[in-house]
């Protein structure tokens, strides 16, 4: 591409951003993990239409930082080489000058971007970078930007931020904040939280575009696959069965697909950041890498496709609000989130560092049943015995006591309070 028609897109892009009142944008938890004044690069990955580009443009002028913008997700960039590069950063400073601090916006779409990026850390500048698939930008991190990274996991809107946007309030104890509150979140289990959703008056038609878009931009066409149709399939049957163990083999006799291919299509899929999964935990590494259970990033891919089949299980749409809630509270403490299941027992989640757990928690729309309520006091108890932890919390939609059996102390806790938790 000529260096003139580089400018030329980077000036359009310029003005739109400028354009942009981030004032009225809320505010996201993850900023407070990006630093201005890091020679690191500042590096948001997640799930398209999560709020990146958005999180870091809000970021940059709330602090004052002069940036040049590049939005690399625009159909006249899309033939960009690595060679063109080079021309890039010349265009950049026609239009910006001598600017220290540069924002790249999807940049994963460009081959051999870290080589680019290491070159312009090494010149001291101040680099934000955003991205929509992890392994490639881990494994590229890793590999050209060791120790010279700060990346962020940025996930759709949480429970409280849902709130926020949404004037509920969260403090109030009268029965009017109480009962809204319950209400906001009956809403968030099936409406979710990405963004642009909260204005769209066809939320179905907005989820499966957005759908459909990661699963052929994000993969098919990424990692060259040629049966689509196949991933597409596998995608939505998975997003139907979310809070599940995944299996290969089911899925591989389901859609006629070896259970290699199952395995590499799963790991496609949480590379785009459509799902997430939380593995076994065990001492023994092989079990870990061997069970895993199966998340949507976000309820809304569950129960907002136009082709969905997904029942309306509240419990698992609960259960999988409070997954992704422990991944951003706790992935950039370097602490981990498994499951445990034998034959007496499971719990839903462990929290781990170090090798150490140090929470137990169950997850359950109710437990006005004596079976339901028996069954997740069980798990939390025997696993508070196997595991030597002593921190049980069972969440539910709005029951809150505490409850004393075998010396264990487990905390019922509400789930429109939990959520709002400062962990």
């Amino acid at each position: 591409m000529l260096v003139e028609e580089l400018a030329t897109i980077i000036a359009d892009q310029r003005e739109e951003i400028k354009s942009e009142d981030m004032s009225s944008f809320c505010e996201r938890l993850e900023a407070s993990q990006l630093s201005p004044d890091s020679s690191l690069a500042q590096v948001v990955i997640g799930v398209r239409r999560s709020g990146k580009s958005t999180l870091c443009t809000k970021y940059l002028v709330d602090n004052a930082i002069e940036c040049a913008f590049v939005n690399f997700d625009d159909e006249r960039l899309a033939t960009l080489q690595s060679d063109d590069l080079n021309k890039l950063l010349e265009a950049i400073y026609i239009v910006y000058g001598n600017v220290d601090c540069l924002f790249f916006d999807e940049i994963q779409n460009v081959e051999s971007w870290p080589l680019f990026v290491n070159r312009l850390l090494r010149q001291k500048k101040r680099i934000f970078l955003t991205g929509s698939n992890s392994k490639l930008l881990s494994n590229e991190l890793i590999t050209h930007l060791t120790g010279r990274h700060n990346k962020v996991e940025l996930y759709p809107f949480s429970f409280a931020e849902y709130c926020l946007i949404n004037n509920i309030d969260t403090t109030s104890i009268t029965t009017k904040a109480v009962g809204l509150r319950q209400n906001a979140l009956h809403k968030y289990l099936t409406t979710g939280g990405f963004p642009e959703l909260q204005k769209e008056d066809n939320p179905k038609n907005y989820i499966d575009g957005l759908f459909n878009a990661i699963i052929r931009n994000d993969i098919a066409r990424r990692f060259k696959i040629r049966q689509e149709e196949i991933l597409r399939k596998m995608a939505a049957y998975l997003a139907d069965n979310f809070a599940q163990e995944f299996s290969a083999t089911v899925i591989g006799k389901l859609f006629g697909i070896s259970n290699h291919t199952a395995d590499k299509y799963f790991g496609y899929l949480k590379e785009a950041f459509l799902f997430v999964g939380v593995k076994k935990f065990s001492f023994k590494a092989r079990e870990r890498v061997c069970n895993e259970k199966c998340y949507v990033v976000d309820v809304a891919m569950a129960s907002e496709r136009n082709d969905t089949f997904s029942l309306e299980n509240l419990g698992w749409r609960l259960e999988n609000v409070v997954c992704i809630e422990l991944l951003r509270r706790y992935h950039h403490q370097y602490a981990e989130i498994f499951y445990y299941r034998e034959k007496s027992f499971d719990v839903d989640f462990l929290v781990a560092k170090n090798g150490m757990v140090q929470e137990l928690i169950q997850v359950s729309y109710k437990i006005t049943s004596e079976k339901t309520r028996q069954r997740e006091i069980n798990g939390l108890v025997q696993g508070a015995k196997k595991f030597n932890c002593r921190k049980l919390t069972l969440i539910t939609f709005n029951t809150e006591e505490v409850i004393e059996k075998d010396n264990e102390t487990i905390h019922v806790v509400p789930a429109t309070k939990w959520l709002q938790l400062d962990m």
